[in-house]
């Protein structure tokens, strides 16, 4: 075939030889390539059929690492020299880019050797090419070219030009491409070759200028980007020709843009070419290009921010913000001029709103002083204009405005985190503010803003805000609750929360905690004496800025230890205390007994414990396991009590003393999972025992989740299974028959509302809570009772009594747990547990409501709404098909629940899977509607939210419903209620 006359032939001959190279080229030794590419080299000379075999041949030889010295050079001439690329095809073209990419790989020094011929040759192949696959090798090359120091010569523009061309870079990839290739891809590969070398500043700049021009928002922001880039590796020399016009371009687009991406782009690219400015080393000799720009934009800018009716001071502002903000050089020389001005427009302008303006640019100036931290005295203009900005700042403070009083918190946050620009008299004004905003201010916005501000300021100033402002609050909260126990207004009660609100929130720092904590847990005891339902949201109140200033000493291990074994006993012995005078002197509403008040306990001491060390953990837990076990209360800060503690005793007159268990399993079940628990087998039977016997719902159930959580983070082994059996003996005989059938259930899992929405839901049946937390222990872990355990629960969907609290169940599997078995506090959550729940047990959902009765078909419709409803969006479109069908059934479903959850997994499928939502788009359309006219609001809402939703699905579908849909929403615009009207505004105007 090599020898034969006719060029086909011939061809087929060279293409069966490259295949068998590109398999076997490893092999082949030195003289064997020689004689190959000598070959091929003479074939390139060949009829213009042959070439693209013979392409392949060099492309599988040029990966031969035994390649002799000069056959690169000598391969790349031979193609440079005997073939036009660009008359190939493209797979031909990609071949050479190939070839030229594997000796520039290996062979660097000898294709250096060819100085810049070898830019020009790779020129001539490069020049002319259109297909996106190849382009994205060539700039590659180019690339290499510039990053690896080849010599370019003579050739400089010419590579410019080669590569230019493509700039903007105007690129739609076909529907369906299989080469994946983006138009961002393209252009970021450009821009990469474009802002490689400085050298080609003086064709590039004149290009970006002319497409910052250009009608093209496409084309403005990619000169923009390509701007900021090229910026990294320029000095004053590329820009100092050009800076005019870079100049003119960007200020009027950021006068008069519409765009907020051009907008945003303009300024990047003004922020780096003053970066790029600041950073060149001056000379006696040489212009100081960074101060003659920098004038240049004070000289157009600068007399906006006097105009009265102030409609360029933004822009303007921000020009200026993003040259300053480049370099401390540049930030002093625009702050020098700027800064004086905006406090002179500030006095001047009285309204509030132009003050609030003014400010916010202040602010922004500030704001970039922070970028360099300690302010200068030598240097800084701030700190001539110390006394002003002081003086303009407070009085925004002062400002019957809200929104301005926002803004000048947030400039006083600034101000206090530059090291040395507030003197403490300044200080001491800061705390008066923060004092007189946070508490006694009408509007919460500027309040909670104050506290902020008073959290970011402490750490820097921890001394003086322990030794000046909490003594102040401490002062404000006494006088506060003495007038409130005088007169009990709803003015003194607010001043105490807010109190409590900013201790909680000044103590981010150590010194400030341990100032802080004795006030709220003083100001505790004295609260907790009295028996009146204010007393208990006061109770309350401490607890939330308690659980507030625990969650910020997490982080600290030290302020965290503190405030654990302060806060901790304190709440215990408080708790202990009232209880054991409840068991010998019963006084109702005991505020420390009460269900609200120990759920707001809880998240105090799970906060105090989950970030303790294991060792301080477990020095922690030897004092409290014992304490309810034993009665021992000798760690507690007043141990002397009317009775004995014994909380897992019998007894009616023990029933306070039982409801501290929330308590216990706040503590133990925030525990790190390598802490030992002292007793663990005991407890664990005395919190089965109580969840099982116990008449109060709140204490069985957290009795029941204190187990759960015991359960889930112990050892796998035969004391688990052992106790695991004890339950499930407990709870599967009564299931059967008798007249606990619905305790029995709650055995098997706990379908009490508490878990989602809070405590103390005390609805029939739920007087026992065990199974719930147990069952869904076992899930989160993939423990093999859990199959079990829910098969029980499948099968009593088909009961008439117990199916609908069976059904609610899945709910609470399914649902994220908010106290004790989630990720937070330690508990053995494996990943993707809900996926594996679905996939294990849907389909048994789906046959059991295929073979139920008529009666129970609700059942397994909300059992599957509130699996389907927890499982992540992703999953649930890949099974939408086989499950759709159910879902529109169960819309028709009576039970409110069930409307609601499968409503609210319908919305986003209908966002995420138009094209097979648009299949049943009849039935959807007429459920939707009748819907929204169901007697409860929130399936109205849900209802209302599908049918604008629908409004995603393709046109051609939606149009023939349109004119019935309009109508139909026509009757919830006039709903009674305002949030009902409102979806109905959104979605009939979307229709």
């Amino acid at each position: 075939c090599l020898e034969n006359t006719d060029p086909r032939t011939r061809g087929r001959g060279i293409q069966l030889l490259s295949q068998a190279l590109l398999q076997c080229y490893s092999l082949l030794q030195e003289k064997e390539v020689l004689h190959l590419v000598l070959f091929y080299e003479n074939r390139l000379q060949d009829h213009h059929l042959v070439i693209p075999s013979v392409l392949q041949g060099l492309r599988a030889l040029s990966m031969c690492e035994v390649l002799s010295p000069g056959l690169a050079v000598s391969v790349l001439k031979a193609i440079f020299q005997e073939v036009h690329v660009q008359s190939l095809l493209q797979l031909d073209r990609h071949t050479v880019y190939s070839i030229i990419t594997n000796f520039m790989g290996t062979r660097e020094e000898e294709l250096k050797g060819l100085g810049a011929d070898f830019t020009f040759g790779f020129i001539q192949v490069m020049d002319g090419e259109k297909d996106p696959r190849n382009l994205l090798v060539a700039f590659q090359i180019v690339r290499d070219l510039i990053a690896k120091n080849y010599a370019l010569g003579p050739f400089v523009e010419e590579l410019f030009e080669v590569t230019s061309c493509y700039f903007p870079i105007d690129f739609t990839p076909p529907p369906n491409d299989p080469h994946g290739i983006q138009r961002e891809d393209l252009i970021l590969s450009l821009r990469a070759v474009l802002a490689s070398t400085p050298q080609f500043a003086e064709f590039l700049l004149p290009l970006l200028i002319e497409k910052m021009d250009s009608d093209l928002q496409s084309a403005k922001l990619d000169s923009l980007q390509t701007l900021t880039a090229c910026c990294a590796i320029y000095g004053q020399k590329e820009l100092q020709e050009f800076l005019p016009s870079l100049w003119s371009s960007l200020r009027r687009e950021v006068f008069q843009t519409a765009s907020e991406k051009v907008e945003a782009e303009c300024l990047a690219a003004l922020h780096a070419l003053s970066a790029c400015l600041s950073r060149s080393v001056l000379s006696s000799d040489t212009e100081d290009l960074l101060d003659s720009f920098l004038s240049s934009i004070l000289q157009d800018c600068r007399h906006h921010l006097c105009e009265p009716d102030m409609k360029l001071v933004w822009p303007s502002a921000k020009l200026l913000q993003a040259a300053a903000g480049a370099s401390l050089r540049a930030y002093h020389r625009v702050t020098r001029s700027v800064l004086p001005l905006l406090l002179e427009q500030y006095t001047k302008h009285p309204q509030s709103s132009q003050r609030r303006t003014i400010l916010e640019m202040l602010l922004g100036f500030l704001e970039l002083q922070q970028k360099w931290g300690h302010v200068e005295e030598d240097e800084s203009s701030l700190l001539s204009l110390q006394a002003p900005i002081c003086s303009v700042v407070f009085s925004a403070l002062t400002d019957p405005s809200v929104q301005l009083q926002l803004v000048g918190i947030r400039a006083l946050t600034v101000l206090g985190s530059l090291q040395g620009f507030l003197s403490p008299s300044n200080l001491e004004l800061v705390v008066d503010h923060l004092i007189r905003l946070a508490l006694h201010e009408e509007d919460s916005q500027s309040s909670e803003a104050a506290m902020e501000a008073a959290g970011s300021l402490a750490p820097i100033y921890p001394k003086f805000f322990s030794g000046r402002m909490v003594p102040r609050l401490e002062e404000e909260l006494q006088s506060g609750r003495a007038e409130w126990e005088e007169e009990s207004s709803h003015d003194h009660c607010s001043l105490q929360q807010r109190c409590l609100q900013a201790l909680a929130a000044v103590s981010t720092h150590t010194s400030i905690v341990r100032e802080t904590v004795p006030v709220l847990l003083q100001h505790l005891r004295k609260v907790q004496k009295g028996s009146e339902a204010r007393n208990a949201q006061d109770v309350v109140s401490v607890c939330q800025s308690l659980h507030r200033l625990a969650l910020q000493c997490q982080q600290d291990a030290e302020g965290c230890w503190y405030y654990h074994q302060t806060v901790v006993p304190c709440l215990l012995g408080m708790s202990v205390q009232a209880a054991t005078q409840e068991s010998t002197h019963p006084l109702l509403g005991k505020a420390l007994l009460e269900e609200e008040v120990l759920a707001a306990m809880v998240p105090v001491i799970s906060a105090a414990t989950t970030h303790l060390s294991p060792e301080l953990a477990a020095q922690s837990v030897s004092h409290v396991v014992p304490l309810f076990l034993d009665g021992e209360v000798s760690f507690l800060p007043q141990n002397s009590f009317p009775c004995s503690f014994q909380p897992f005793e019998d007894g009616e007159c023990l029933e306070a003393q039982r409801r501290l268990v929330a308590l216990l399993m706040a503590f133990v079940c925030s525990l790190p999972r390598n802490v030992a628990i002292p007793q663990q087998e005991r407890l664990l039977q005395e919190l089965l025992a109580l969840s099982c016997s116990c008449n109060c719902p709140f204490t069985a159930t957290t009795a029941a989740k204190c187990f759960a959580g015991l359960v889930n983070k112990h050892p796998a082994g035969q004391q688990l299974d052992e106790i695991l059996q004890l339950a499930v003996n407990r709870m599967e005989p009564g299931l059967v028959e008798g007249p606990h059938r619905t305790q029995a259930l709650t055995l098997l899992l706990w379908v009490r509302p508490a878990l989602g929405a809070g405590w103390g839901d005390s609805r029939p049946g739920t007087d026992s809570a065990l199974p719930a937390q147990v069952t869904k222990a076992l899930v989160l872990r993939y423990h093999p009772l859990s199959a079990h355990l829910t098969d029980k629960l499948l099968g009593l969907l088909g009961d008439m009594e117990l199916g609908p609290a069976a059904a609610d169940g899945f709910s609470l599997l399914m649902a994220e747990s908010p106290d004790v078995l989630h990720k937070g506090c330690h508990a053995d959550v494996r990943i993707m547990f809900r996926q594996r729940f679905f996939t294990d047990n849907v389909p048994k959902l789906v046959q059991g409501f295929h073979g139920a009765s008529p009666d129970v078909k609700a059942n397994y419709l909300k059992g599957l709404s509130h699996v389907l409803n927890h499982l992540p969006k992703p999953v649930l479109v890949t099974e939408l098909p086989t499950l759709l069908s159910l879902l529109l059934e169960a819309l028709s479903c009576s039970d409110r629940v069930v409307q609601l959850s499968t409503l609210s997994c319908l919305q986003p499928l209908l966002l995420e899977a138009p094209q097979i939502m648009s299949l049943h788009v009849d039935t959807l359309v007429t459920k939707f509607l009748s819907l929204t006219s169901s007697p409860t609001m929130a399936v109205r809402i849900a209802a209302l939210r599908c049918a604008h939703a629908l409004t995603s699905l393709p046109t051609t579908v939606l149009l023939p419903y349109k004119a019935r849909v309009i109508r139909a929403l026509a009757k919830p615009l006039d709903d009674k209620k305002r949030l009902v009207r409102k979806e109905a505004v959104a979605a009939r105007g979307e229709w």
